[in-house]
């Protein structure tokens, strides 16, 4: 089964205003737009077909009907309740939902959908899907959800290039290449997401910028990096503040070297 890296959702009380902090970075972030059954919004950020998802909530009295949905159960739980923005979940995509599903059930997880959404484009054109959410009942491990795009991946690369949304970076043709998620037991989340998603991993090392042990998982597209804190530092403070959870973006290509944080969420350009 062939999964790749789709998006990473990133929390925010009002999408737009990720637009001019990152522009000033030379990043390139348009208007989305609204999934009106859910009752949020977004603004996005490409590179290439891995994206960056600004989402916010529109409407509180719709996003709280849903139980379902946990994407949109998280969201209600984390913005409107406890006030804490940042990156928040990662979407992998695949072209067999219907089959993970089942194969993860057999695992032993809670499966939610799969569910169909859709999105009211800046342009008027509808876009649909379909997501998945894996929960384990126990077990406190972090997991990623699906996304199964109606249009193929040639067809929706076709159709961001148009829209002029792929290499439209004032800082050039910047990869992302991977994502940083902070835990507290490395070697159980890098057992947990490799066996379940048959990810294969790097050799581990030490990040002294955030003072963590780390181990990458290859998956195409984007990376996934997991992290657990060795002592003080930003590791340790984002665990601390927020629990397990993606917290680091990392680009490649954008002949700058600087760490940063920034909209509640770090960010290393390389």
């Amino acid at each position: 089964m062939d999964l790749f890296f789709d998006h990473l959702v990133w929390f925010v009380k009002k999408p737009e205003k990720a637009i001019f902090p990152l522009k000033q970075r030379g990043i390139h972030v348009v208007n989305g737009g609204r999934h009106e059954s859910w009752g949020t919004y977004n603004t996005l950020t490409y590179f290439g077909l891995s994206y960056i998802e600004f989402l916010g909530i529109e409407n509180l009295s719709i996003a709280e009907n849903h139980d379902e949905n946990r994407l949109i159960t998280q969201i209600v739980e984390q913005l409107a309740k406890d006030n804490r923005e940042g990156p928040a979940k990662v979407a992998i995509r695949t072209n067999q939902i219907e089959d993970l599903a089942i194969k993860l059930k057999a695992e032993g997880l809670t499966v939610y959908g799969p569910l169909t959404g859709e999105r009211v484009r800046a342009d008027g054109q509808l876009i649909k899907w379909s997501l998945l959410f894996p929960e384990y009942k126990e077990k406190k491990v972090i997991l990623p959800f699906f996304i199964e795009w109606e249009k193929s991946d040639k067809e929706r690369h076709s159709e961001i290039a148009v829209q002029g949304l792929i290499w439209s970076h004032i800082l050039g043709k910047p990869k992302f290449e991977s994502v940083g998620f902070v835990v507290k037991n490395l070697d159980m989340a890098i057992e947990t997401w490799k066996n379940l998603f048959d990810l294969k991993q790097g050799e581990e090392y030490i990040d002294t910028e955030i003072n963590a042990r780390c181990r990458l998982l290859k998956l195409n597209g984007t990376n996934l990096i997991f992290c657990t804190p060795i002592g003080d530092g930003t590791a340790a403070k984002v665990l601390k503040e927020k629990g397990e959870t993606p917290f680091l973006v990392n680009l490649t290509d954008t002949n700058q070297s600087h760490f940063f944080k920034m909209l509640d969420g770090y960010w290393k350009f390389q």
